[in-house]
């Protein structure tokens, strides 16, 4: 049996703004060091086994502090960062509406078949994600990932449609707790983006 405890990175300015960040390396805000900082004291009892993160600073910062804190090695891996968002990096909604609009409204009707112009497949980075996820071997492990990536996952791991990402999960707080059961091949969600405090 394995507890994975999935959280999203601290804020980072992008995402204060509400832009896109994908695979671009944007650095985590005060208030996103302040979200660390808790989780940190979160990880400090919640008997962690291990902790995860991506390879993006802003998942890595956040990971350190909780790694640290809980006595564990940090173990990085590059099948946890975010989708590369394409044409979309850096851009607010409204600003993709303007610059390719058709793009955008196919995006939001189904984001799996519709990835923005020149970004990942959706399916390819679930599936990779996954893969990371299937070497991680029993204990509670904390892993500190990207919002779009985590929800893919979800979905695939509670038998949701891809194509579903965005409405039946349609937020993923910074810094907050989503913790999942595997055992034998079977996932259970145990609680969705709760706050550490």
């Amino acid at each position: 049996m394995t507890d994975l405890v999935l959280v999203r990175h601290g804020q980072t300015v992008w995402h204060a703004e509400n832009r896109y960040a994908g695979v671009s390396d944007i650095a985590l805000t005060g208030e996103g060091m302040r979200q660390a900082e808790r989780l940190a004291v979160w990880a400090k009892s919640a008997e962690l086994d291990a902790v995860w993160c991506s390879t993006l600073s802003r998942a890595r910062v956040t990971a350190e502090a909780a790694a640290q804190a809980a006595g564990v090695d940090l173990r990085v891996d590059a099948r946890l960062r975010e989708l590369d968002f394409g044409s979309g990096e850096g851009l607010t909604k409204a600003e993709m509406r303007e610059r390719f609009p058709a793009e955008r409204a196919a995006f939001e009707a189904d984001p799996a078949a519709n990835p923005l112009p020149g970004g990942e497949d959706p399916y390819a980075a679930a599936e990779r994600f996954l893969s990371c996820l299937a070497e991680i071997e029993g204990g509670r492990v904390l892993v500190v990932a990207h919002t779009t990536a985590i929800r893919l996952t979800l979905c695939r791991l509670l038998g949701i449609p891809l194509r579903e990402y965005r409405r039946r999960l349609p937020r993923l707080d910074n810094c907050a707790l989503t913790e999942i059961r595997l055992r034998e091949g079977h996932a259970a969600l145990l609680r969705y983006n709760s706050p550490t405090r």
